[in-house]
């Protein structure tokens, strides 16, 4: 029986994920027909960000449930000034580089000034700008021998990174593909069409992660589509979706959605808390629609100077994720993204962290401490779980 968290929200029996593999998908709806598309490839009319940035990809003249709730939030420095004491001039100066989107629910958990750790992961700061001699793209996703096309990873054999969309529900200040996301990289239906072809026509493909940006910004049935495109190749085996929706707009994910991404079995969700103030209760109800629809749930955090550099914070983020039925997977170590040295801890730091949650926390024995390692060499355990025998 799954155990419901200490804080107050309604949540149906969860179904275990461990039995996700047992169940068959149920049956798939029938194609449907996508709204009018956009030179990009998504609906038309979307809202556009400032700083030249794509607003709520996929919407067309009626909002779907849960697409109406990604227009409420702050995304130019004025408006962001009106909710929280910020340096107006400085925010603007940094955002007409680099997006700014914050949905309204998560700047109402911020219980301080610039050090709240809820701030610190989403407010633009002036140091952003500030490179440091860094590569924009420290992982070499982007390189020729990583990306056969553009906005498609083949790094790993049997495994690849299909990037969907651009936007996300909120932007990140750490985030390792801001040179797509709060830049812009140029993510349209071409560049998907390309990856799913590569992907076709490249049997050693057997998993494809689906990321972005956040794939859950497009509509349903956008998302759908692509979903179902990569299921019909008959050697892909497996996929994932990686999203912050439930974490930072978790209205966005309803009943629906959850059933659309159930279709596509056997599919996987990785999630995005980095902070225990994010498992909310309407996180929470997020996350176990999900569950109930049958789809393992994994959270991947990462470790943020200032946000969640302290055990105990650590400690409570994961265990609250595992009463929500959330398995605690990945624990990154940050990656080296120009204007992120503000938010970097050492890898010393985060060794002794771990080792501490280990002692204090035997839930967590299987938490994994990964560095994906500059120049594009793939992800490698810091940390690695202990083994038994």
């Amino acid at each position: 029986m799954a155990v419901r968290p200490n804080f107050p929200l309604r949540l149906s029996t969860m179904k275990s994920a461990r039995f996700a593999s047992e169940r068959r998908p149920p049956p798939a709806a029938p194609s449907g027909i996508l709204p009018a598309v956009a030179p990009d490839g998504v609906a038309a009319a979307p809202a556009a960000d400032p700083a030249g940035g794509r607003g709520v990809q996929g919407l067309g003249n009626t909002e779907p449930e849960g697409m109406a709730a990604l227009r409420e939030a702050e995304t130019t420095a004025e408006g962001l000034a009106r909710r929280l004491p910020i340096a107006r001039d400085a925010v603007a100066t940094v955002s007409r580089t680099l997006r700014l989107r914050v949905p309204h629910g998560y700047l109402g958990l911020i219980e301080g000034g610039p050090d709240d750790p809820i701030w610190r992961q989403s407010v633009p700061h002036p140091a952003e700008l500030e490179e440091g001699g860094l590569p924009e793209d420290p992982l070499r996703e982007d390189d020729p021998r990583n990306a056969p096309v553009p906005h498609l990873t083949h790094r790993y054999p049997d495994r690849a990174l299909l990037l969907v969309t651009e936007a996300c529900p909120m932007y990140c200040r750490f985030c390792m593909r801001k040179r797509k996301t709060l830049r812009g990289g140029g993510v349209t239906a071409e560049t998907v069409a390309r990856g799913i072809a590569h992907i076709a026509r490249t049997p050693a493909i057997r998993e494809v992660i689906v990321s972005g940006g956040d794939p859950l910004m497009l509509a349903d049935e956008r998302l759908d589509a692509i979903l179902g495109e990569l299921r019909a190749v008959p050697h892909v085996k497996a996929l994932r979706v990686h999203t912050r929706m439930p974490c930072v707009e978790p209205r966005r994910v309803t009943a629906a959605l959850a059933g659309l991404l159930a279709r596509r079995h056997p599919l996987h969700v990785c999630v995005h808390f980095n902070h225990p103030r994010e498992v909310t209760a309407a996180a929470a109800a997020a996350l176990g629609l999900l569950l109930d629809a049958g789809l393992p749930v994994h959270n991947q955090a990462v470790l943020l100077r200032g946000v969640n550099d302290d055990a105990d914070v650590l400690r409570e983020l994961f265990r609250r994720l595992i009463r929500c039925g959330v398995h605690p997977y990945y624990l990154h170590h940050a990656d080296l993204v120009p204007g992120t040295a503000r938010l970097r801890t050492s890898i010393q730091r985060g060794l002794a962290l771990v080792d501490e949650l280990r002692r204090t926390a035997p839930e967590l024995a299987m938490l994994h401490y990964v560095l994906d390692t500059p120049g594009g060499g793939g992800k490698v355990p810091l940390s690695a779980p202990p083994h038994a025998g």
